[in-house]
């Protein structure tokens, strides 16, 4: 069913219900930028920016002498062009940390995020002429530095934790080791797909058992921007998969509304993305507990597997589902490196023929 399930309909109902809520929390300058993305851009971005659009007209409003006290909803074009580049400067402070009311504590990758959304605010208003300047220019934005070295598992550590979940005697007590049984089947399968494949937590979380094709070894998923994909997998995890299906999911009675969930939790519903995070995250720090192995981590172990062995980055960016194969060069950038590494003792035309 892929895309045209009944959980993937009420995911993009309840994801554009969430947008309207917020929109009616917006001021008016938000909101035109907001509905000026609609056409343009997935709907759980227009929630993220809206939240954190949200965020800055709050700290306004509590913080600033003149707004103190303003209901954000009056917040107008009037009001963002008497803004400055110091106003912005408190807000980054603002970001970085805050110990009073609101607290949060936030690093310069999520500071740069949070302040990505007021800036394309401000420049499509200055395009539009609502406002007549943008102090966020004048603010600079955390440095950040592009990080090479990629968390992945190697193969040892592959087969470990894979192992971990096959025989549960990683686990220490008792009580541990009887849950495991019951859930055996389901965590090798998500792991070993995972693996296997690449896919996203959200792409593992969506599927339905009639996504599954075991006569060409297929899913049908839905990608992170909506649209639909074919991936393949190997006979390793075909095995797995018909193991759980035949076995453990035979005997969960499922929740009315998860009846076509592939991956069930033991009380019958669709298992979250929460719920696989954790599942990844509890074998993760008992086998690898000098990692920090997350699903995305799972997403790197597999994408570096397969540009080691075929060297093609865009048969990595089609697999993972990278729209921009820019993401996949720039990930992968330290691959290449070694690559750059083992070429320079490929070819020394000094040597002796022969030798």
């Amino acid at each position: 069913m892929g895309k045209d399930s009944n959980f993937y309909k009420d995911k993009s109902k309840n994801q554009k219900l969430k947008l309207r809520e917020l929109q009616n929390e917006l001021p008016k300058p938000a909101l035109d930028y907001i509905y000026s993305k609609e056409q343009t851009t997935q709907t759980s971005t227009l929630i993220a920016y809206s939240y954190d659009l949200l965020t800055f007209f709050r700290f306004l409003v509590s913080s600033n002498p003149l707004l103190k006290g303003l209901d954000v909803k009056k917040i107008n074009y009037d009001v963002l062009n008497k803004l400055t580049a110091d106003d912005i400067e408190e807000y980054k402070r603002y970001l970085e940390l805050n110990t009073v009311g609101e607290q949060h504590e936030n690093n310069k990758r999520a500071i740069a995020r949070k302040m990505s959304p007021l800036r394309s605010m401000y420049k499509y208003l200055l395009a539009r002429k609502f406002v007549s300047s943008d102090p966020t220019q004048l603010v600079e934005l955390p440095k950040l530095k592009k990080d090479k070295n990629i968390v992945r598992m190697d193969n040892y550590e592959v087969k470990a934790i894979l192992e971990a979940i096959d025989n549960g005697n990683a686990f220490s007590s008792e009580r541990q080791r009887k849950y495991n049984q019951k859930t055996r089947g389901r965590d090798l399968a998500i792991l070993t797909l995972m693996l296997n494949t690449g896919i996203r937590v959200s792409e593992c979380n969506g599927l339905d058992l009639n996504d599954v094709n075991f006569n060409v070894n297929s899913l049908t998923i839905v990608r992170k921007g909506g649209g639909q994909d074919i991936i393949y997998f190997n006979d390793e995890v075909a095995e797995v998969l018909q193991d759980y299906i035949n076995g453990e999911r035979e005997y969960i009675i499922a929740v009315e509304g998860h009846e076509n969930a592939l991956f069930y939790s033991l009380q019958g519903k669709r298992l979250s993305v929460d719920a696989i995070e954790n599942l990844v995250k509890k074998y993760a720090r008992i086998v690898v507990p000098d990692k920090k192995i997350t699903p995305h981590k799972l997403r790197s172990t597999y994408g570096t597997a397969l540009y080691r062995e075929t060297g093609d980055i865009r048969l990595v960016a089609d697999v993972l589902g990278h729209e921009n194969i820019n993401t996949t060069i720039d990930y992968y950038a330290a691959i290449e490196d070694e690559h750059k590494r083992l070429a320079r003792n490929a070819v020394i035309f000094s040597k002796e023929e022969g030798k």
